[in-house]
């Protein structure tokens, strides 16, 4: 069956499907109510009405097709309305066009039920934002909103742009972005994204960056995109295509030549007219990538869909994939001398003065215990290596071993290394061995001195995700043989996650064109044909673009990964990956299914109609009942299917 006419300029049917379906309906049904009254003669001019219009819109569509160096079996259904015509066969040439035209509302109605998921995100893309400009609000289009602008953000408003909240408290609906169902709160000063929806009462929203740039907006062109996307797949149909019309064409000829009855070759050509090949791929295609967006998983083309469903070697990104990116405080161990939680809140005191991800995660590891963290003053910092300063009139010293260990007395001797103990944090004093002993594989380490004194060891570590075994597995179930892991983090800490998580192969303190080898090697290495890198952040989009199928974790992760990424995660579990592929490998094999079966029925029809078994209108309606089944058989793609969730 056809693509969707599409609008044609001075053609006045083209400009509306239902117009082109009520041209071949309503002729077809008063022609045969003037059969019924013996009217024969009107009855044929009725079918020719019937059958024209459509005809010959349909020949615009194909010229202009060719023009634009395209080709379908259009051509089919152009050549039997013709034939039917030229052999004296209205009523044919009207059940075709009806064939046609219906035919083109059902594919229009199923690629309509297919993108569902993914037009309803696009649909939902504020247009207008109210901007606030002193005392006075003015709707203005998103696309003037600049950063440092405040607008209002209504209950069930979208905010349009990123930016902080303001006269907060926020509840927002995040669903869309991170798949969590329950309303989040945030405070004043907290970053709200763009796409959350305002579930709440009123508040003001500090724009920090145009809307084009912000989180949303680049959700929505990579949605648009995908929908505009064409499979290789659906183009291997269109090669499949002409050699369907080469044989089609043959067998008309043929049983015309041989029966030496021409009607022989119209019915031919009336069973062969839609195909089920140009169908049923980008019908169950396009329902799995809606499929897929509505698990949360972004697939940027009906190609990217069919790589996803051929992976069979999986290379992973650690910190802030595998792992939340956040360090957490996992322990405290103290000299002689020294409470834990004096340790913890004199430090965390000093670091509230850093602007250190591993600071932060002090702060915020007292404040979970209720410690009150006093402001500190004189304080010094060196860049990556410790912080000094005075909390409460003590001299606290926080940061690196080395670092630490220049402003303490005290400190521990190698043979002061006790399982359970503190060790030593000077790496001069001990051997590097003995000072990982009894140490998790811990993301930081981080040593703390009070009045001069060696206090204490604050270790913390990168958790790693709940989902992260779930997916390992759904990944193995799924067909992937080897899954290796490549981080940029300590190979110590890299091999201790890798062991755990049953992985094959791990590599650590890769850089990022390490990665991007890691990756390239990773046919050869691993053996496997197919190969997706999943990462997230700047560091891993080299290494995702150089992946056969590249897979960025979070939409709110870095813009460049998102971009170069061929799959992106836009809600925040690692699980829905191995759904992804589950999707994906579904999708092709109902295509494939509804293509083998489609073909073979027309095929069998075309011979039965060959051989004078079918004749022309009983033709055209067996041709549109294998239309119908192939279409509903590619639909079943939106119901979910094993390991779908």
């Amino acid at each position: 069956m056809p693509g969707a006419v599409r609008t044609v300029m001075g053609v006045g049917l083209a400009r509306n499907r239902y117009l082109l379906l009520t041209a071949a309906v309503l002729p077809l049904v008063a022609g045969l109510g003037l059969l019924v009254a013996g009217q024969d003669r009107a009855a044929f001019f009725a079918f020719v009405a019937g059958t024209v219009p459509v005809l010959a819109v349909l020949v615009f569509d194909i010229a202009r097709a060719l023009g634009e160096g395209r080709f379908g079996l259009d051509l089919l259904a152009a050549l039997s309305m013709a034939t039917a015509l030229a052999f004296g066969e209205p009523l044919a040439g009207n059940v075709v066009a009806l064939m046609y035209a219906s035919g083109q509302q059902l594919e229009r109605f199923a690629e309509g039920r297919a993108r569902r998921e993914m037009t309803a995100l696009v649909a939902r893309a504020p247009r207008s934002a109210l901007l606030r400009e002193g005392d006075t609000l003015r709707e203005v289009p998103i696309g003037a909103l600049k950063g440092g602008d405040l607008i209002v953000v209504r209950q069930g408003d979208t905010i349009p742009a990123d930016g902080r909240i303001r006269g907060g408290p926020a509840v927002l609906d995040q669903s869309s972005l991170t798949g969590e169902a329950n309303p989040v709160r945030l405070d004043e000063g907290e970053e709200a994204p763009s796409g959350a929806v305002n579930v709440g009462g009123a508040f003001d929203v500090h724009v920090l960056r145009p809307a084009d740039e912000s989180t949303y907006a680049a959700i929505v062109r990579l949605v648009e995109a995908a929908a505009a996307s064409r499979a290789p797949m659906a183009r291997l149909a269109d090669r499949y295509a002409l050699a369907f019309l080469v044989v089609s064409l043959a067998l008309a000829l043929g049983a015309a030549v041989l029966s030496g009855d021409p009607r022989r070759a119209l019915a031919v050509l009336v069973v062969a007219t839609p195909c089920p090949l140009i169908l049923a791929v980008p019908v169950a295609l396009m329902a799995g990538l809606s499929r897929a967006a509505r698990r949360g998983v972004l697939v940027k083309s009906g190609g990217a869909l069919e790589k996803l469903a051929a992976v069979r070697a999986l290379v992973i990104d650690k910190t802030g994939t595998l792992t939340h990116g956040q360090a957490q405080l996992q322990e405290i161990r103290t000299a002689p001398g020294f409470d834990a939680d004096e340790v913890l809140r004199l430090a965390a005191g000093l670091d509230q003065a850093s602007g250190h991800v591993v600071a932060a995660a002090l702060v915020k590891a007292a404040k979970a215990r209720g410690l009150a963290l006093s402001a500190p003053d004189g304080v010094a910092e060196e860049g990556g290596a410790g912080v000094t300063g005075r909390v409460e009139g003590r001299e606290v010293a926080v940061g690196g071993s080395a670092f630490v260990a220049a402003r303490a007395r005290g400190v521990l001797a190698a043979g002061d290394l006790v399982a359970g103990d503190l060790v030593a944090v000077d790496p001069a004093a001990v051997d590097p061995a003995s000072l990982r002993a009894g140490l998790p594989a811990a993301s930081a380490v981080v040593a703390v001195a009070i009045d001069g004194r060696f206090a204490g060891l604050l270790i913390l570590a990168d958790r790693v995700r709940d989902d992260a075994g779930a997916m390992v597995r759904a990944l193995r179930a799924g067909g992937v043989d080897h899954i290796a892991l490549a981080s940029g983090d300590r190979a110590e800490a890299v091999e201790a996650l890798g062991r755990s998580l049953g992985l094959d192969s791990w590599a650590g303190d890769l850089q990022p064109g390490d990665k991007v080898s890691y990756v390239t090697d990773a046919h050869a290495r691993l053996a496997a044909g197919t190969v997706m890198m999943v990462g997230d952040g700047v560091n891993d989009a080299p290494a995702l673009a150089a992946a056969d199928v590249g897979v960025a974790l979070g939409a709110r992760g870095a813009a460049a990964s998102a971009e170069v990424a061929d799959v992106v995660l836009l809600v925040d579990r690692l699980d829905r990956l191995g759904e992804a592929m589950a999707i994906a490998r579904r999708a092709l094999a109902i295509a494939r299914q509804s293509v083998v079966a489609g073909i073979a029925l027309s095929l069998m029809g075309m011979v039965a109609a060959a051989f004078g078994f079918l004749e022309p209108v009983a033709g055209a309606l067996f041709q549109e009942a294998i239309d119908v089944a192939v279409i509903l058989n590619a639909l079943r793609v939106l119901i979910p299917g094993p390991g779908e969730g």
